[in-house]
């Protein structure tokens, strides 16, 4: 599973927890850090998991961290979303957290400014750990805000391309040669598509924002882009890069159909997370999805062969074919607690402990989240998992900013890029314009 089913239901937690957050008790290391952790106590580990398998695996982590702490007992609480985890943030008192983990790192940016999740640079000082040789650069970005470490990365995702390989020999394409290009990717993609009467017998590809995972910044990863100038203010209508991504998605929802079609398409697929999901069932020939496909593609047992590679790139930048979107879950200590030192055992045995880490990315099919656990002999992926491997340890892979009102510049993005692939927005130029304006708008009032 991934590091969770998140996309659209977690973008609506997280809006619906912005308003908890801004109103957080703020909290340090420092102040709260009094306990002795050597001492017998319990603590609590607020985290979202919920699917049996998940949940087994993060039991057993936390059963081996019990054993090699003898004086800590966690008690653990599942299914935890961000608009519960803002709510018991702000209320604080004995009945809430000592440690929380969140799919939405890009709550990051709130978490941080806020105070809802406490400072933990003193226990890194303290316990000694050279953050640069422990975790990927992108991986410690989205763990911070504006120079605040408020949380680790504990496991990670990385995009990628899915693709039937009996699809492309049945096309005439090589199914050992993926495009790694987008002028590339869209001949492939109108190769592999088989019209159906008004309709499909196969798509190429799903391009359409409602499309699973292919939003704005899974797309965005494979251009050069910067979300926000040296200055903090929106970047979107300067940087030439956002209209050029918008203009290829479009020209690609017209290549292949148009967007009614398309999204008519759409409407017949299967869940996301189920055994129908349109690229298992063949509906579908290329997939941008994550590393965790690979588990749900063997459970549904589909019928051909799959291939795995990097999402293609601007047709300029082919030189950093092989990099891709990152993400992952984040783990952090409430401010509140009394108990922030046992907290950060915790907290620093799921993160950095490599067996810890490689046994859990094993358990539930997740990126490791440190250099040392990516390398690990003990990881027991099959081949097509080291793409992901690679990608999540590509020198120009990208993840989206932190802002101190956590996702909802990327929300105004995407509410662009819908109406512009559905012809509701005309002028990108002036849309791009308007979208910055209440970008800057919107962060200037969260401040």
């Amino acid at each position: 599973m991934p590091a969770r089913p998140r996309r659209a239901a977690a973008a609506l937690a997280a809006t619906a927890s912005i308003a908890l957050f801004a109103s957080a008790c703020t909290g340090s290391a420092n102040d709260k850090a009094s306990d002795d952790p050597n001492a017998q106590t319990t603590i609590t580990f607020w985290h979202g998991w919920s699917a049996p398998a998940e949940v087994k695996a993060i039991e057993d982590s936390v059963a081996r961290f019990e054993k090699a702490h003898p004086n800590i007992k966690v008690k653990l609480v599942g299914d935890i979303n961000d608009a519960k985890l803002g709510q018991a943030l702000r209320a604080g008192g004995s009945n809430g957290p000592d440690v929380v983990s969140s799919f939405t790192t890009s709550n990051v940016g709130k978490f941080c400014s806020s105070g809802a999740l406490a400072d933990l640079k003193p226990f890194i000082e303290k316990s000694k750990i050279d953050l640069d040789k422990t975790f990927p650069k992108v991986l410690q970005e989205y763990t911070q805000f504006e120079g605040k470490r408020c949380s680790l990365p504990l496991l990670s995702d990385a995009y990628g391309l899915y693709y039937n390989k009996t699809a492309f020999k049945k096309a005439g394409l090589d199914p050992e040669a993926p495009p790694k290009t987008w002028s590339q990717f869209a001949e492939v993609a109108k190769r592999l598509t088989k019209q159906k009467g008004d309709s499909y017998e196969q798509l190429g590809f799903m391009p359409n924002y409602l499309g699973y995972e292919t939003v704005v910044e899974h797309y965005m990863s494979q251009w050069d882009h910067d979300y926000f100038d040296d200055n903090g203010k929106s970047n979107v209508a300067k940087d030439p890069a956002f209209a050029e991504m918008m203009t290829y998605q479009k020209s690609l929802v017209d290549g292949l159909g148009g967007f009614e079609k398309l999204d008519k398409y759409r409407t017949t697929f299967g869940d996301e997370w189920g055994a129908k999901h349109p690229f298992q069932t063949g509906q579908v020939a290329m997939q941008l999805d994550g590393e965790w496909r690979l588990n749900f593609i063997k459970d549904a047992k589909v019928g051909f062969e799959v291939g795995v590679a990097p999402l293609p790139v601007a047709d300029d930048e082919l030189s950093e074919y092989g990099k891709g979107y990152l993400s992952g879950t984040i783990m952090g200590i409430a401010p509140q607690s009394k108990k922030q030192n046992a907290a950060w055992e915790l907290v620093k045995y799921m993160t950095t402990d490599t067996d810890a880490v490689v046994a859990f990315a094993n358990a539930i099919g997740n990126v490791p989240s440190t250099f040392e656990a990516l390398k690990s002999p003990n990881l027991t992926f099959d081949d097509r998992f080291k793409t992901f491997l690679e990608i999540a340890q590509h020198p120009e892979s990208t993840t989206m900013d932190g802002a101190v009102n956590g996702p909802a510049y990327q929300e105004a993005l995407s509410e662009l890029a819908h109406k512009y692939e559905n012809g509701k927005v005309t002028d990108l130029k002036k849309g791009l314009a308007d979208t910055a304006a209440q970008i800057d708008r919107d962060i200037a009032a969260a401040k």
